[in-house]
């Protein structure tokens, strides 16, 4: 496949990147990277050891010794470059997205845009890196706080953005003058060395310390272990399952560790009387279908008003009936696969469990077969009656099914259902009532880290901080004051006078 070539993804690559340099180790097995479009195998992945672990998280370190003295101004230009160079290489690694991952070709270029628009963002940044003076209570001190580089920065990424939460993450956190380790899912390994190979080209084209972007690839028991257990790794950003991440939150505070998590969702949308419905039936079909359901803020519940609710209902129904599924680079499609044919199952299992709670499907439900289908991932979407308070609605299926929930009375009530889960990631409510707007908004609306209003709940602009409440971790990304979690808060004061009077008024007389 050219694209691969283009990016230097060989038939068998190495698993682990100082920045410069590969490993060469072959004996711990490797990972075949099937696309799920077709089935193909695109490439193999030698998994990294233990010992290569040690190697980049010393190179890291080492690294970071060098680039935190770098005005955070230069660190900025070095992060315009890597921006230059991906939209050189964007159609390429747009496209290898598209085939690694599944997700459609259009989504697969939106994605490497991401990763262009937080360079962009994070180079401003590196200018604005503020801390604030305050007034003291002392005579002729000054006091005020600043912000000073990390360390080293580990990233564990999940398959559904590949380099887009990784590209969040490490350009914020170059700028701030941290350096990164990288491990990425191994469903998605290919998409990450591509990435890696560019940004080789920059350290080496600006002679920049071998170890700011360093890589591992390999299984969560043993690499993904050291990264959580690491000392050297003050900081750890993981993407995934609250399951994973729960176990890792644990592990990093135990050795008094950061960690920034982004875990599941289980988002949704109210439509009340006052929903324009132009609007609110593309963005409930894009935010439930899109990526094949497969993104932490895919809706997953739909709330509806009793009044409107069997006229939502008819016209999802035929919405659904419309979609086109097939291959994610074919643009006329809407739906492409699942990551694998462990995702299936879990669509499978999903599906039983709601019937058997009392839930009724709508359309969709079938796994697809035969010509155009031979990876076995392809799934319909799927429309379906619910309940809240079923088991499986209140749990986060990785895939594209959304439940119908019917609401009486007030907006209030309607709210009180979308924050009735133990997820807090996307929300989203649809009217042209201002009082309902509002009130979804206020401290009494929505628990969740990102609520919008007229539009669905996918989908997260490069400017405001990513990240939700409750099981979904409390991590932010990206924009707004995210960059503060990338580095630590010094306090200083500063004597200029000849007297030492104390602080609180404490008298000190010797």
């Amino acid at each position: 496949m050219e694209i691969l070539r283009t990016l230097g993804i060989e038939e068998n690559n190495q698993g682990a990147s100082t920045g410069v340099h590969w490993n060469t180790t072959r004996e711990n097995g490797k990972i075949d990277v099937v696309s799920p479009v077709d089935g193909r195998l695109l490439a193999s992945v030698f998994r990294a050891s233990e010992e290569d672990y040690r190697d980049v998280s010393l190179a890291a370190k080492e690294a970071f010794s060098v680039w935190r003295k770098m005005p955070a101004p230069k660190r900025g230009e070095i992060v315009r470059q890597i921006g230059d160079a991906l939209r050189d290489k964007k159609n390429a690694l747009g496209a290898l997205v598209s085939w690694e991952m599944g997700k459609s070709l259009q989504e697969g270029l939106g994605e490497v845009q991401e990763m262009i628009d937080i360079c962009d963002f994070a180079v401003g940044q590196s200018r604005q890196l503020y801390g604030s003076t305050m007034a003291s209570e002392r005579v002729e001190h000054r006091l005020y706080d600043q912000y000073h580089p990390l360390g080293t920065v580990g990233i564990i990424s999940a398959f559904n953005f590949p380099v887009a939460v990784w590209a969040w993450n490490a350009m914020l956190a170059v700028v701030c003058g941290d350096t990164t380790l990288w491990k990425p899912s191994s469903k998605t390994p290919l998409t990450a060395i591509a990435v890696q190979h560019i940004l080789a080209e920059i350290v080496a084209a600006n002679k920049l310390p071998e170890g700011l972007f360093t890589l591992i690839i390999g299984s969560g028991s043993t690499v993904g272990e050291q990264l959580l257990q690491d000392p050297d790794v003050p900081l750890i950003s993981l993407t995934g399952s609250t399951r994973v991440g729960r176990h890792g939150a644990q592990v990093v505070a135990s050795r008094f560790g950061r960690a920034i998590l982004e875990l599941g969702g289980n988002n949704a949308i109210i439509l009340t009387p006052a929903a324009n419905m132009q609007l609110a039936v593309p963005a409930i079909v894009f935010s439930a279908v899109g990526t094949a359901g497969q993104r932490c803020t895919t809706t997953r519940r739909l709330i509806v008003h009793e009044s409107i609710y069997d006229r939502v209902k008819d016209v999802l129904v035929k919405a659904y009936g419309s979609l086109r599924i097939g291959s994610p680079l074919d643009e006329r499609n809407h739906v492409g696969p699942l990551i694998d044919v462990s995702a299936v199952a879990a669509y499978q299992k999903a599906l039983e469990a709601l019937q058997e709670q009392g839930g009724t499907i709508l359309c969709g439900g079938n796994v697809l077969s035969g010509k155009g289908f031979e990876s076995g991932c392809y799934v319909e979407p799927v429309l379906a009656e619910a309940e809240n308070d079923y088991p499986i609605v209140q749990e986060e299926t990785f895939a594209p099914i959304l439940y119908l929930i019917r609401y009486s009375g007030d907006v209030e009530n309607a709210i009180a259902l979308q924050n009735d889960v133990v997820q807090g990631l996307s929300s989203s409510i649809f009217t042209e009532n201002l009082r309902e707007a509002e009130l979804f908004l206020s401290a009494a609306g929505s628990d969740c880290g990102i609520a919008n209003v007229n539009i669905g709940t996918s989908g997260a602009e490069i400017g405001g901080a990513f990240g939700g409440e409750k099981e979904t971790g409390g991590g932010r990304e990206s924009g707004s004051d995210a960059w503060k979690g990338y580095m630590r808060r010094q306090t200083n004061t500063i004597n200029y006078g000849t007297q030492l009077p104390l602080a609180q008024g404490i008298k000190f007389d010797i």
